[in-house]
């Protein structure tokens, strides 16, 4: 392929999330042939005749299956020769066989799985979406392919797919199996670090060569753009607020930041279905999260942008401040 044409596909895709793995592409893997990236509509995975989501809402993110890494091989380090990090940096927390572990997003947008023993760590950077998973010895990829502008995963084992914010595996020889959703926080740096002073810390020595101090989304958690479809979407909220959801039993009810940053309270009361349960909001690291009420118990949630949240549950209640 000459330059000139480079240029022009590179101009093209400019505002696109292709761009990204074009570029990533060309510099890492030595990809010569554009054409490759897109010649597979599934990258090459068998969805069956009854996927469990509508096979033509099955949008083609750009790269090939592994094209955005995985990482396999974890290195963590302790906080204090955590340099790298600054106070506000965002981290997906999670304490797992009481060991407190931090996930940088920054190092998370460029990987967006890490397969940790037993536990399967995913992020989705377009929905803004931190979630870890229980699995024998996990071993997951990206698959390149995208449902609801959410990351779709593929385990290795039986390239079955599986969407992020279901937990479920969509086709393949596991579909209809769900994975086990852990509690975790996304949060500050600064935040998890003053309550888990004695965490790990994922090291930016991932054996590939990104540069971890620049997000390749620019503004885009900002902006109203969606750079793929989504079956579903609402105006009540602008599409990247930040929400926190909840499903249980069926029923699901979701708290916008702009509404529990309302209250003059660090919580909120409230209710779903028989469970009374308590929304923790700290406007300050921005972070939020849901336990129940008698118990103190901290249940699995999801931080996502509105516009995730919603194109997955349009049936969901949603919390609005009233004043007392």
């Amino acid at each position: 392929m000459n330059t000139s044409r480079i240029k022009t596909v590179l101009l093209w895709v400019n505002s696109n999330r292709l761009s990204l793995y074009l570029l990533i592409l060309f510099t890492t893997a030595g990809l010569l042939f554009i054409p490759n990236v897109f010649s597979n509509q599934y990258n090459g995975f068998d969805i069956g005749l009854t996927p469990l989501i509508p096979a033509s809402e099955i949008q083609h993110g750009g790269p090939p299956r592994d094209g955005i890494p995985s990482i396999d091989k974890p290195i963590f380090i302790p906080a204090i020769t955590a340099d790298y990090l600054h106070t506000t940096d965002r981290i997906i927390g999670l304490v797992a066989n009481n060991t407190a572990k931090a996930y940088p997003v920054r190092i998370l947008n460029w990987h967006e799985i890490v397969n940790d023993g037993d536990l399967v760590i995913s992020y989705c950077p377009l929905c803004g979406t931190g979630m870890a998973y229980e699995s024998p010895d996990a071993n997951f990829g990206v698959s390149g392919l995208l449902y609801n502008s959410d990351m779709l995963l593929f385990d290795r084992e039986t390239e079955s797919l599986w969407s992020q914010i279901m937990a479920k595996a969509i086709s393949g020889k596991r579909k209809g199996e769900s994975l086990s959703i852990l509690v975790v926080e996304n949060t500050s740096w600064e935040d998890w670090l003053n309550k888990h002073p004695d965490t790990l810390v994922l090291s930016e020595e991932t054996g590939f060569s990104r540069n971890y101090s620049v997000s390749p989304y620019g503004n885009y958690s900002v902006s109203k753009a969606l750079y793929f479809p989504v079956n579903k979407q609402s105006r009540r909220f602008h599409p990247k607020e930040k929400v926190i959801g909840i499903e249980i039993n069926g029923l699901s009810k979701v708290y916008a930041f702009s509404e529990l940053s309302k209250s003059k309270s660090s919580f909120i009361q409230d209710r779903i279905g028989k469970l009374n349960i308590e929304v923790h909001f700290n406007p300050l690291h921005r972070t939020a999260h849901i336990r129940t009420s008698k118990e103190q118990v901290m249940l699995p949630s999801l931080t996502s942008y509105w516009f995730a949240w919603f194109a997955f549950h349009p049936a969901s209640e949603i919390y609005i401040f009233k004043k007392q």
